[in-house]
């Protein structure tokens, strides 16, 4: 006996609102067509979603170690701390450059991840989404004259429709929760007109939504200011706390040409390039190299999320840290952590006479970028007094993409977004390093280097001895071999500064022979 369109619809929806009940539980991971459907994310949270989707995919995928999926696994490893839609964008992007990913599955992962930025408000994701919901709706309707999700497959259209104009007319960040919102108000219009029978249907002379297809507008002009910044670019400050007092019109004054000003984000440049110059100049750190680069493959715009890079003194850490940002063109600040014990870093009161702002606020500042890196020479000798305050609690606030988005400067004594902010770390050892910061980083091995880097890296200190005392490098005259076996008879690998110690006397040998000639 077979079951009935109705009878059959019936089954499938009491089968939907099981598995939806589980979903809002945390208990099971909607598929790509059930958030077509409209069941809520994991947890009813949509990073909750991102992070175990990240975390399924990458697991799967490690089962199967290939070269051209490595850039794709690192940067599903990266929506378990960062879901926003930059990071969307890199998985996007590693998955169309990834070889031999174009299974089923992949198609299905692919369609998800283009729900989720349609989710944030991507105009071009959420045309992708109402096709792609249409499609679905269209397919019920033939096999099963089920209409259920055409009022919601319409939804998505209108949301094409308006943000498409949206963006055309330079409206820009759309808000989050956005979406959800308009989807919701636009289906239960549809809803209510497809079951309305004809003639208690509004007039073409009556008022037309809010919500039109041929209306620019989504929700009432206020709820949509019209922000002048182009892509790319990121507005960090938009007020200054108790700007009528003596302080805070002196604070405005220090922040009046970055006030509500969209300030550009860092941009990926030729990575290939960049890593045969790095991987040159530190051949014992390939692997570090290709750790930290990978994560920027199919990025825009420069992120590197917290990162401890940890190995034995004098192995090249620091250096590596600094020339990788050089070689990327971002601006950076390089901070021992040696006299850090209080809470500074996070910005001091205007009201003391030390006031002044967090560090991730200042180095925004002084290089008008929104996205700089701070390097934190050493972070195991930090201060752990809780006297005044404690580096390593401000370090979590700021590693949370939320707290660090909404990041309360006590010098600005108003929200700025640092969130686009890098945080790169070196350390000698974990052992004085809390769990809670390591548990939001990235944690990499720095190897020492050993005697077979010798011949590469000799030359290499040699130039920069030359550059360090204001000649041109070509001056340099190139080791001579017996050279070379004398310094391989007194270093036998580990550290750098060890190995520059000899060379540099070498050098100076070198000058005193010259002279006496």
């Amino acid at each position: 006996m077979t079951m009935s369109g109705k009878d059959s619809r019936g089954g499938r929806d009491r089968h939907f609102e099981r598995r939806m009940k589980a979903a809002q539980a945390g208990l099971h991971l909607p598929t790509e067509i059930e958030l077509l459907r409209g069941m809520p994310f994991l947890f009813d949270d949509m990073a909750s979603d991102i992070r175990e989707f990240g975390e399924r995919l990458s697991r799967r995928l490690k089962h199967k170690p290939k070269f051209e999926i490595a850039p794709l696994v690192a940067s599903l490893d990266d929506l378990a701390v960062d879901q926003s839609d930059e990071a969307l964008r890199c998985v996007e992007a590693t998955m169309e450059a990834a070889g031999g990913f174009n299974t089923m599955s992949a198609l299905d992962a692919r369609l998800r991840v283009k729900f989720y930025m349609a989710s944030l408000g991507d105009p071009e994701a959420v045309a992708v989404i109402a096709g792609r919901t249409a499609s679905v709706a269209l397919g019920d309707v033939r096999d099963s004259r089920d209409f259920s999700l055409l009022p919601r497959a319409l939804a998505w259209s209108v949301l094409a429709n308006a943000y498409g104009h949206m963006r055309h007319n330079g409206i820009v960040g759309i808000p989050r929760g956005r979406v959800s919102r308009d989807l919701r108000s636009n289906a239960r219009e549809f809803e209510v007109a497809i079951q309305l029978p004809e003639r208690e249907t509004k007039q073409p002379d009556e008022t037309p939504s809010a919500y039109s297809v041929d209306d620019v507008r989504t929700v009432p002009e206020e709820e949509s200011p019209k922000v002048n910044k182009q892509k790319g670019t990121v507005i960090i400050f938009t007020s200054i706390g108790n700007d009528s007092t003596s302080e805070g019109k002196r604070v405005v004054k220090e922040f009046e040409k970055l006030l509500n000003i969209a300030l550009p984000l860092p941009l990926v440049s030729d990575l290939a390039r960049i890593r045969e110059r790095l991987v040159e100049e530190f051949p014992h750190a390939v692997a570090v190299v290709d750790e930290l680069l990978k994560r920027l493959v199919g990025r825009e715009h420069v992120h590197i999320r917290p990162t401890v890079l940890v190995g034995t003194p004098g192995c090249g850490k620091t250096r590596l840290a600094r020339r990788l940002c050089e070689e990327l063109a971002v601006p950076f600040e390089l901070v021992s952590c040696g006299g850090l014990n209080d809470s500074s870093i996070g910005g001091t009161a205007r009201r003391w006479t030390s006031g002044e702002p967090s560090l991730a606020v200042l180095s925004i500042r002084r290089h008008r970028c929104a996205g700089p890196v701070v390097i934190l020479d050493e972070i195991e000798k930090v201060g752990t007094s809780r006297h005044n305050g404690n580096v390593h609690d401000v370090l979590v606030g700021l590693f949370e993409r939320e707290t660090s988005q909404r990041w309360f400067d006590p010098y600005v004594e108003s929200p700025c977004d640092l969130s686009h902010v890098s945080w790169l770390m070196t350390a000698n050892t974990l052992a004085t390093v809390p769990s809670v910061l390591l548990d939001r980083c990235r944690v990499v091995a720095f190897p020492e280097p050993g005697p077979e880097q010798l011949e590469v890296l000799a030359p290499r200190l040699v130039e920069r001895i030359y550059i360090d005392a204001g000649h041109d490098p070509r001056w340099a005259t190139p080791l001579e071999q017996f050279e070379l076996t004398a310094l391989a008879d007194h270093w036998r690998g580990g550290s750098i500064r060890g190995l520059q110690q000899l060379v540099e006397t070498l050098v100076e040998a070198r000058e005193r022979h010259r002279v006496m000639q």
